[in-house]
């Protein structure tokens, strides 16, 4: 961002801002990212996509970190504000919504009983463009329908994978 001229209001020049936007980046990455990553892998990608059980004890526990990040990003980040960082979106904004769509594309209601978050939602795809917000989602809300993955791929995919996510 500092790299290119690009409107301030995506990473501020305001020290306290920008220092905002920093922090959200900072903590977002191991923890939203993680247990948004971790939703989608144990709800559609093992089980669907590469035909790997979960067991429910796995899934309800990742849920259920998965709810307490989405507390946290509310109480801590959103609060009462139109945005993550104030009245502008920024890019913590673009960084957060991208996180939450993985889940949201494994049939996860994220914002569903949130209405805080679901009204941030709102207000994230206006201030990007509907038609823009849901080109850059398309493939990720489509995930659940992905069809098994190849045995070949399977076989070299699962050692990383799953001592990566479990």
């Amino acid at each position: 961002m500092r790299k290119y001229k690009v409107p301030d209001y995506w990473y501020p020049q305001d020290l306290q801002a920008c220092a905002r936007v920093d922090e959200y980046l900072a903590w977002q990455h191991t923890t939203l990212r993680r247990n948004c990553l971790r939703a989608l892998w144990h709800k559609v990608m093992l089980p669907v996509f590469l035909g790997e059980p979960v067991s429910p004890q796995m899934l309800a526990a990742t849920l259920a970190e998965l709810d307490e990040t989405l507390q946290l990003l509310e109480d801590k980040f959103l609060q009462n504000k139109a945005f993550l960082i104030g009245s502008h979106i920024s890019l913590a904004d673009l960084v957060a919504i991208t996180e939450l769509m993985h889940p949201v594309g494994a049939g996860c209601q994220v914002f569903e009983g949130r209405p805080k978050l679901a009204a941030w939602r709102q207000r994230v795809e206006a201030a990007v463009g509907e038609d823009l917000f849901q080109e850059a989602h398309k493939v990720i809300l489509k995930v659940k329908d992905s069809p098994p993955a190849d045995p070949t791929i399977k076989q070299k995919l699962m050692p990383g994978l799953l001592a990566m996510i479990r």
